[in-house]
């Protein structure tokens, strides 16, 4: 169990400096927080692909699944920064880009997970 739980933690620091870093450097250029939707794509890529790697036999262990599935795509993908940022967006009016970047959010994330699980399938 505790090797499981130093998995989570390692994959989830790794995972939340990365997000840091790139909403911290991409969230400046756009009124859409573009670092914050890259980072809920990529996520939800990885997270696919890992999830379906993990499907195939001895493609992944369960260690690994663990340390990337839970712990790094946990700490990296941002649905509290994107809820945070969406509140703020609808605060200062800005409906346009509200809509944007949420049903960006949503079908970029939902077709990024389908894509890393159908990669997955033909590896």
């Amino acid at each position: 169990m505790i090797k499981q739980i130093l998995l989570v933690f390692l994959g989830g620091g790794v995972g939340s400096v990365l997000r840091f870093l790139l909403s911290r450097n991409l969230n400046q250029i756009s009124a859409i927080p573009l670092g914050t939707l890259l980072v809920n794509f990529c996520g939800s890529l990885i997270i696919g692909l890992v999830l379906g790697l993990g499907l195939k036999q001895e493609v992944l262990s369960a260690n690994a699944t663990l340390l990337l599935a839970t712990g790094f795509c946990g700490g990296f993908t941002t649905f509290s920064a994107f809820s945070f940022e969406n509140q703020a967006l609808l605060k200062a009016g800005d409906y346009l880009n509200f809509g944007i970047y949420s049903a960006g959010s949503i079908v970029l994330g939902i077709a990024a997970v389908l894509l890393g699980l159908w990669l997955a399938k033909m590896a």
